[in-house]
């Protein structure tokens, strides 16, 4: 099959109307040839996916393994010392932090050590970005305690006091740890911690296989569905979630955590009715530490161009509380809630529990998915930064394998966090060797340091949580600027953020995604479709209503459609183009055989010259324009419905003596117009390559049409 245009050949002299029309060099364009053969195809792939050389061998692996590739290349000279000194900075970031986090997934303080630890050393040898932090992230941690609270108290170890104080052998406190009722006296050695961290667990490890099986069928393009504005508002809905997770904390109340829909809401209700029972040491505590943190925070930020390295004001802030609770005697005094025992060293390796997969299994979809998307998200931003590239699917691989293998471990979810990647590349980090110091930095804490934060008061742990929330509910001042440049950006945050923190973070990120889809969707349902008019001494035309001193040449309307021209919008683009131009051909159609049936009618009955010239004058009224030129520049596909519709426009304005040109379609379109029978035997001039060239022959064409019938 020949596709072929007609071209305008410039004449001068005066036989130029005729040469117009009598002279149009046909372009042909000649479509290579696409073999489909989904037999050959698929072949083809066996054959390159089985074959195996040395050298093939070597790239897989190199590939999969990053760290053989860089480590050998490693200059010593230049980059240890940024390194160890970002390495050391992070890693003492870190372990406030992973204590505090592991308060938010509702676990023992010794399983956020654990977490960071390997998953700053597996990303060292699986990840191809140079930069980014991996570790507890806060959205994360939120999400895998919802789950770890719901199971918990499916177990049966969350049982009220009531209850309590009927079973044989157990105390009435609330607090009290217990063992579910209905366990067998195997089972009885796992208390309520020990569950926990299996569901934990057990939810990373089917997370982490979800993360390498997308790396494994290269399904990377889910993370564009995931926007950032969509990816913001979704951070910062899950902040309000976890700061009011962590309030009970800041007042020293001991009230359930709320999970579901609509927590957010039941856990305020629950703060108001026990405010009374505040605990005012933990309360002052809280405030003392807000005192310090929040300006020494603001401090490090604003100076952090002459700070070689920002002050660990979080770590002197543990310390100080430790020490004061410590000697203090808070706990036995005033009842405080602290950190409780921290053991040293690691615990024996444990498999998942395999019998919680099908209660976890669908809550770890939403986990991974945010995991890798924030993770690829990071990378690629801070290798653009830095001149370097990152690969998608191995640092799907790369997150999956910090998930897959900790979960063996007494580890929970991790993913690239943004605050602790820009103190590493701030700090001098060249190489994933800071990420080797920082896990050294957590194994000397796990080995010797982490007993001595025994007497840490919880709600130190929160304020450290809820401060290192200040970036995300900062968007809020960005606002203005994100309406400015994008309303739809902004809408799609705001509905992300309201359904995150008012309805569940799972529904949440789903309603988001459907939202931003659905905003695609709109868009392409009412898009933009001016009149273009020609800009003088160019072969340009632009809006008409954008652009000022723009000529329309006489009896011809440029119109365009600015989106794709599919089953959605197709009646939105001929509604659209009767509007711009005036003229419905239906209805003129219409109004005709109206007028031809009453001049019938008048002549049957005897009527008189006078009526029956009127009519044949309404009949005959000139329409304004002869002919439609649609730039289709913008129309990046056409499915059957376009096709049918632009056969549909074709005719109706034929039928009262209107041409309708194409110009501007792309290959995809043409190819689409092409299989779809657009074209009639002779009728292949309807489609040019530019708007000049339509403008130009339908000019000739009118100019030889005018010639000929004065002649």
């Amino acid at each position: 099959v020949t596709e072929t245009n007609n071209v305008h050949a410039v004449t001068e002299g005066p036989e130029a109307d005729d040469a117009k029309c009598s002279f149009h060099h046909r372009m042909f364009l000649e479509p290579r040839e696409k073999k489909r053969s989904m037999k050959a195809l698929v072949v083809k792939q066996a054959q390159k996916a089985c074959s195996c050389t040395p050298a093939k061998f070597k790239d897989h692996v190199f590939g999969f393994f990053p760290i053989l590739q860089w480590l050998p290349k490693y200059k010593l000279r230049e980059y240890l010392l940024g390194d160890v000194m970002s390495g050391v900075i992070v890693g003492v970031l870190l372990v406030p932090q992973s204590i505090a986090y592991s308060l938010l997934a509702g676990l023992e303080p010794i399983y956020g050590l654990y977490t960071s630890f390997f998953a700053c050393f597996i990303y060292c040898i699986f990840g191809t970005s140079r930069h980014i932090s991996v570790g507890i992230f806060g959205v994360v941690c939120l999400m895998v305690g919802q789950v770890v609270d719901r199971e918990v108290e499916k177990a049966g170890y969350d049982l009220e006091p009531a209850v309590l104080s009927i079973l044989p052998g157990t105390a009435a406190q609330a607090n009290t740890t217990l063992t579910p009722v209905n366990q067998t006296s195997q089972e009885l050695l796992c208390d309520k911690s020990c569950h926990a961290i299996k569901v934990a667990a057990t939810m990373t490890f089917i997370g982490g296989v979800y993360q390498v099986a997308m790396g494994f069928f290269q399904v990377g393009f889910v993370s564009v569905y995931l926007s950032d504005s969509l990816l913001s508002g979704f951070v910062t809905g899950a902040s309000f979630t976890v700061l009011t997770s962590q309030v009970k904390y800041l007042l020293g109340l001991d009230i359930p955590r709320s999970g579901g829909i609509g927590s957010l809401i039941v856990t305020w209700i629950n703060i108001f009715k026990n405010i009374h029972k505040t605990n005012f040491c933990d309360l002052i505590t809280s405030f003392l530490c807000f005192l310090v943190l929040i300006p020494a925070k603001e401090l490090n930020e604003r100076f952090k161009s002459k700070l070689k390295a920002p002050i660990p004001v979080e770590l002197f802030v543990v310390v100080a509380a430790t020490l004061a609770s410590h000697f203090g005697d808070l706990k036995g005094t005033y009842g405080s809630s602290i950190a409780g025992h921290i053991p040293t060293g690691f615990l024996p390796p444990r498999p998942p529990d395999w019998t919680l997969i099908p209660n976890v299994a669908l809550d770890a979809i939403p986990i991974a998915i945010i995991g890798f998307a924030i993770t690829v998200s990071l990378s690629e931003m801070f290798a653009k930064k830095h001149g370097y590239t990152v690969k998608a699917n191995q640092e799907m691989y790369a997150i999956g394998f910090c998930n897959i293998i900790p979960s063996f471990f007494h580890c929970f979810t991790t993913s690239a966090a943004l605050a602790k990647t820009l103190v590493k590349e701030s700090t001098g980090c060249s190489t994933q060797i800071s990420g080797m110091v920082t896990s050294l930095v957590i194994l000397l804490v796990l080995l010797v340091i982490a007993p001595l934060f025994h007497s840490l008061q919880k709600c130190v742990l929160a304020v450290i949580t809820i401060v290192n929330l200040r970036g995300a509910l900062r968007k809020f001042k960005d606002l203005p600027k994100m309406w400015h440049l994008s309303r739809v950006d902004t809408v799609i945050w705001g509905v992300t953020m309201a359904a995150t923190a008012l309805i569940s973070t799972e529904i949440g990120l789903l309603v988001g995604v459907c939202f931003s889809m659905l905003c695609v969707i709109f868009r392409t349902q009412r898009p933009e479709a001016p009149l273009l008019g020609w800009v003088a001494e160019s072969e340009a035309y632009e809006s008409l209503s954008a652009y000022k001193n723009l000529q329309t040449k006489p009896g011809i309307v440029v119109f365009r459609f600015e989106a794709p021209l599919y089953y959605i919008n197709k009646e939105c683009f001929k509604s659209t183009l009767y509007k711009q131009t005036g003229v419905n051909p239906v209805w003129v159609k219409a109004a005709k055989k109206k007028a031809a049936k009453r001049m019938l009618r008048e002549k049957e009955m005897g009527s008189g010259d006078n009526q029956t010239s009127i009519s044949m004058d309404f009949v005959s009224e000139p329409l304004g324009f002869h002919t439609i030129v649609i730039d289709c520049c913008a129309v990046q596909f056409l499915d059957t419905a376009g096709i049918r519709t632009l056969k549909e426009v074709c005719k109706d304005y034929e039928e009262i003596d209107v041409h309708v040109l194409l110009a501007q379609c792309n290959p995809s379109v043409r190819s689409s117009l092409i299989r779809g029978e657009f074209f009639k035997e002779g009728e292949d001039h309807l489609l040019f390559h530019s708007v000049h060239q339509a403008v130009d022959f339908a000019l000739g064409t009118q100019g030889h049409s005018g010639t000929s019938s004065s002649k």
